[in-house]
């Protein structure tokens, strides 16, 4: 294992380094470094916005991979917990990961450490160098838009890695030991040694970057597919509600969640990309540009997750590798799961004798869009918020607008406290989010123990295993890691 992780980082870095120097270098000849002109035929500038365009189209393509957060990303915060059981016992699919017991020479793990930090580093290189595009190429506007859409790339990579290799922003505030930040472009390996900044340098960085895209991002696209595929100043804004409930800070997600949740029900958002739930939750993932996905990774025949990253190969007929806890512990046969629950009824089944998810159903081409956030998440977050410090009868609105779309006879109990209120919200997110990768982070996010049924016990937050080790190849080539 060691070898064959040692080869496939030594690779990795080597293609890393050629590919980025061969990008920074054709980019540097096509229009990165192009000095101003005055008489730039036309055609030649439509043709240099174009690789432009197709330098951040890129980004979106490396942030997608199987490795990050075209498969891996949800599937090892879903495994991590109580929802799921393994069928086969393959380390290749995250059955170390299931059980807790992958180690820093872990290479499927590494590979994600290694696929977020590459996505960094182009987006590190692409502002760099688009600072140097003339605007007769491409127009100060259109520039402030991609430079939009790189931050918020770096900052929900950011994001993923401090969420899974560092203790959680509420264990101490953020003082922990976090992950290197890197903030200015690699283009060879020479630059390897960076101690790990605290987790709450980490989430400073992911707030300047979210905070700094948000006022020129796009409003909105002319389009279905661009909207749920292309950040938006309200993709922006949904991520940060996300990053703000990870740090506890709930009068921040109120605020955020404000400018894109009105008031009362039926919520929307009514400004930029009108977002809302649907009527039905099965459509939410057959209908891929519906308004109530706010971004999602798209996959075509040309750029498929990857051998053993698709989702659908995990959790459905692709290969069954994870398959639903039908024991006490996991949410299927929690009681407040009710049959008559569209969630349960539409999007779980049998096969092959097993219990199912049914939410990625491509099993022949692997062809799934990911969803990276959804409205429903978005409300959710503002309901919790709401009830730990705000309005508890808008959470209660909130938690009904979610259940009731999928089982409209359903009835809460009355609440006797905040933190009764607080817990069904958290059970509604179990139930709504299931398999969308928010298992451990909801549990990480509270400093809570995971109940792992792979582990065959609670993993508390003090535990080496609580969150995933740096990579041996790390802890090797990075002299400054652990200093």
């Amino acid at each position: 294992m060691k070898n064959t992780f040692k080869n496939i980082y030594r690779f990795s870095k080597v293609a890393l380094a050629i590919a980025l120097l061969a990008a920074s270098t054709s980019c540097g000849k096509d229009f990165l470094d192009r000095n101003s002109e005055l008489d730039i035929p036309e055609e030649q500038i439509s043709a240099e916005a174009l690789r432009v365009e197709g330098q951040v189209n890129g980004l979106y393509a490396s942030l997608k991979n199987g490795a990050l957060y075209g498969g891996r990303y949800l599937i090892y915060n879903d495994i991590r917990g109580e929802e799921f059981l393994n069928r086969g016992g393959n380390n290749v699919t995250g059955y170390s990961v299931y059980q807790f017991s992958n180690d820093p020479s872990d290479s499927y793990v590494a590979g994600f450490w290694i696929q977020a930090y590459v996505t960094i580093n182009r987006v590190n290189i692409f502002l760099d160098n688009i600072s140097k595009v003339s605007d007769d190429i491409v127009p100060a506007e259109k520039k402030a838009q991609y430079i939009s859409e790189a931050k918020f790339i770096r900052a929900i990579s950011y994001y993923t890695l401090v969420q899974l290799f560092a203790k959680p922003y509420a264990a101490d505030n953020g003082a922990s030991q976090g992950v290197p930040l890197r903030l200015t472009p690699e283009k060879s390996v020479d630059n390897n040694a960076a101690q790990r900044a605290t987790v709450k340098a980490i989430y400073d960085q992911i707030l300047k970057d979210l905070n700094e895209a948000e006022p020129t991002a796009v409003a909105n696209y002319g389009d279905a597919y661009r909207r749920g595929t292309r950040v938006h100043k309200n993709t922006v804004i949904a991520l940060k509600t996300r990053v703000y409930l990870a740090m506890k800070n709930f009068p921040k997600v109120i605020e955020e969640a404000n400018k894109i949740v009105s008031p009362n029900a039926p919520f929307t958002a009514t400004s930029g990309v009108p977002h809302k739930l649907l009527e039905k939750i099965e459509s939410v993932f057959a209908d891929k540009t519906s308004d109530e996905r706010i971004l999602s990774f798209p996959f075509e025949l040309t750029n498929i997750p990857g051998t053993q990253n698709q989702l659908s190969y995990y959790y459905n007929m692709g290969n069954i590798e994870y398959y639903l806890n039908k024991g006490t512990t996991g949410i299927y046969a929690n009681p407040n799961w009710p049959e008559t629950d569209a969630r349960k009824s539409a999007l779980t089944g049998v096969a092959s004798g097993f219990t199912i998810l049914k939410k990625y159903t491509d099993v022949g081409t692997y062809l799934d869009w990911v969803p990276a956030i959804r409205y429903a998440e978005v409300l959710l977050n503002l309901a919790e918020a709401e009830a730990e410090v705000g309005d508890q009868g808008r959470a209660l609105a909130l938690l009904k607008a979610i259940r009731n779309r999928s089982d409209a006879a359903y009835t809460f109990p009355a609440f006797a406290s905040r933190s009764a209120l607080v817990d069904a919200i958290l059970l509604e997110r179990r139930i709504e989010l299931l398999g969308e990768g928010f298992r451990a982070p909801d549990l990480q996010r509270r400093n809570s123990p995971i109940n792992s049924v792979g582990a065959g016990r609670l993993v508390q937050p003090n535990d080496d295993h609580y969150v995933f080790p740096i990579p041996l190849r790390e802890l090797i080539d990075n002299v400054d890691i652990n200093k």
